[in-house]
């Protein structure tokens, strides 16, 4: 971190997140800035500190989002983790101690596959819970279907990776022409599937978060939300799920007095634990090579 600047970062990624897919030139001249100044901190950040990632509407795409509590004996956490990351239909895994000890995981399940779950999760535990999950506030959602090409997949995954990956690059990638590539990147933001580009920066101090299930949300808690940038999702059929992250260094007897009485149960993440562990979230591994829908939650 010696002779880093976090200002410069963040400023990097608010420029980009901005502009997620100009070059820089047009982003200098877009935000009345010097062009080698900008140049300069793109060289020294990007890539290694700043990233720019397509986020994209999963249920246009007919995949539902499912949050995962499972019980795993500590001497087997690692090992169950490397298992569950092998399933591109699990994004996401983080080691929690709480309510259930053992991990905790995001899962993007078709929505023709939902009778499948109980299956999935008991390959990896005995004992487990898992609710449905939506954005807060609730919006109306319409699940739609898988209906691009494999080469869309593949697409996906890239701008996931690095929403600034040049259609050049990408055309050598997929083996079609800037165009093509342009037409398909084009598609996808104009049918809402990418649903923005958002700038990442990949320093941080947050290696614990705070995990709660409320039955309601307190006018408190709220304030809190606001304050303290909680993270709030909404449980179907009932209920909230309420994360908060946070440092190690900082006093975790403290967060949970603070904001267990907000909620029904509760339970700390240690994203450190799992250091070294990184799901497969790749598109290109869910959807079938004829692009005719996703493959069985169940092959992995």
């Amino acid at each position: 971190m010696s002779g880093i600047r976090i200002e410069d970062i963040e400023y990097l990624a608010e420029v980009l997140e901005r502009h997620p897919r100009k070059s820089l030139l047009k982003i200098a001249k877009s935000e009345g800035i010097e062009y080698y100044k900008l140049k300069r901190l793109y060289d020294r950040y990007y890539g290694k500190y700043v990233h720019v990632s397509a986020i994209y509407d999963i249920a246009k795409l007919g995949l539902k989002s499912y949050v995962a509590f499972l019980s795993v004996p500590r001497e087997d956490l690692r090992r169950v983790a490397l298992e569950m990351s092998k399933n591109p239909f699990i994004p996401s895994i983080a080691a929690i101690f709480g309510f259930k000890n053992g991990i905790s995981a995001v899962l993007h399940i078709p929505k023709d596959q939902t009778d499948l779950i109980d299956e999935l999760l008991s390959k990896y535990s005995s004992d487990y819970e898992y609710y449905e999950v939506r954005g807060y506030p609730e919006r109306q959602i319409e699940f739609g279907e898988w209906n691009l090409s494999y080469e869309y997949a593949v697409l996906m995954d890239i701008l996931k990776y690095d929403a600034r990956t040049s259609p050049t690059k990408i055309s050598e990638i997929l083996g079609k022409s800037r165009p093509t590539i342009n037409y398909m990147i084009k598609r996808l933001e104009e049918t809402g599937i990418i649903r923005k580009y958002s700038g990442l920066v990949d320093i941080t101090a947050y290696d614990r978060g705070f995990c709660g299930i409320a039955d309601d949300l307190s006018e408190k808690l709220l304030e809190k939300y606001k304050n303290y940038e909680i993270l709030i999702g909404v449980l179907k059929p009932h209920g909230y799920l309420v994360e908060w992250y946070f440092s190690s260094k900082e006093d975790i007897g403290k967060k949970i007095f603070e904001f267990s009485r907000y909620v029904k149960k509760f339970a700390i993440y240690y994203f450190d634990f799992l250091k070294g562990i990184e799901p497969n979230y790749k598109f290109s591994e869910r959807v079938k090579k004829d692009g005719s829908g996703y493959r069985s939650i169940l092959e992995f």
